[in-house]
């Protein structure tokens, strides 16, 4: 199935997220018991790679808040023009997009969204730099 630009028809779930209370023993955990390969941490977040797949573990966004929930975030290089179309079909997205890390070619942004049972979502997105 190849992709459309105006759905998420024909993309990969890239990344998949868990909340913490204690970001040094969630890195351990999934690090040194687990072994997964540590990528980078940012903005109370740490990130693990899967084969296909990204876990980001990060800091619990209010104390005391349920853990469990699960975040979904969809593959989106196109993440301006793909915004737009779901924008337009009356999707509502916290805001614009913004760069979680830069290299030297891309930046990795996200723009996160709910589902209309408030469900989290993001569109994720390896946006090369011009």
């Amino acid at each position: 199935m190849t992709q459309d630009a105006n759905s998420l028809a024909g993309r990969s779930l890239m990344q998949v997220g868990l909340t913490c209370r204690d970001l040094e023993r969630a890195k351990s955990f999934y690090r040194d018991v687990l072994g997964l390969p540590f990528l980078f941490e940012v903005s109370g977040m740490l990130f693990f790679q899967l084969e296909g797949t990204r876990l980001m573990v990060g800091l619990e966004h209010t104390k005391g808040q349920p853990l469990g929930g699960s975040i979904l975030y969809f593959d989106a290089p196109d993440i301006h023009t793909l915004g737009t179309a779901l924008e337009a079909k009356g999707v509502r997205f916290g805001g614009p997009a913004h760069v979680l890390q830069r290299t030297a070619t891309h930046e990795l942004m996200l723009r996160p969204f709910a589902d209309p049972d408030g469900n989290a979502l993001a569109l994720m997105g390896l946006v090369p730099i011009s």
